[in-house]
């Protein structure tokens, strides 16, 4: 991430976007920590962030818009690690909430990223979506870039466990992919029982 700088940060949230196996809950704390540390400017990696989310949001939002709902969530769902049970309940969501799906949507964590499909295909309004997904995305990428800025003026104890920091951030990501690869497996596993049991 000192590598890519704020722009960096930015392309995460994008990608996140599209492709949720992707954690922001890992991503942006680390980007508000190296902002406390002033490695990173604070402004600049909020602002980029939600950008990028916006971004990312507004191509699924298009391919909606494009394709329809089936057919984007038969599309998206071949995507590794991305189930599509995932993408029926941001449509089940949507369906429910209508458009303040996308304002409290984007606070969810597994519809955050999604909730943009049913809105194209439903073709919300771009300036109503335009300002729902900025403001919440707005609002949940400064909670947790100001959670860890605030975790960052503990540098001196951080600097301390800094090793076992790094292996508690690569066994959450490890955990994480695993979890999804298992969710897959046992998925595919039902499928395929219940096609035989029909046969």
């Amino acid at each position: 991430m000192n590598a890519l700088g704020e722009w960096g940060v930015g392309l995460f949230t994008l990608l996140e976007t599209v492709f949720p196996p992707i954690p922001s809950e890992i991503v942006l704390p680390l980007a508000g920590y190296l902002a406390q540390l002033g490695r990173l400017n604070m402004v600049l990696i909020v602002v980029t962030s939600t950008l990028g989310a916006y971004l990312g949001a507004l191509l699924l939002y298009g391919l909606g818009a494009a394709l329809g709902l089936d057919r984007s969530i038969r599309l998206l769902s071949r995507l590794p690690l991305v189930d599509r049970d995932d993408f029926e309940k941001a449509a089940a969501w949507f369906e429910k909430h209508g458009r303040s799906a996308i304002f409290f949507g984007r606070l969810v964590p597994g519809i955050r990223s999604l909730i943009s499909l049913p809105a194209g295909a439903e073709r919300m309004p771009l300036v109503t979506f335009t300002t729902f997904t900025l403001t919440g995305s707005l609002l949940w990428n400064g909670l947790l870039i100001g959670l860890g800025a605030a975790l960052g003026t503990q540098y001196e104890l951080i600097d301390q466990y800094s090793s076992v920091l790094n292996y508690a951030v690569y066994a959450a990501l490890a955990g994480v992919i695993a979890w999804l690869v298992v969710r897959r497996v046992r998925r595919g596993r039902q499928a395929r029982q219940a096609r035989n049991s029909r046969a």
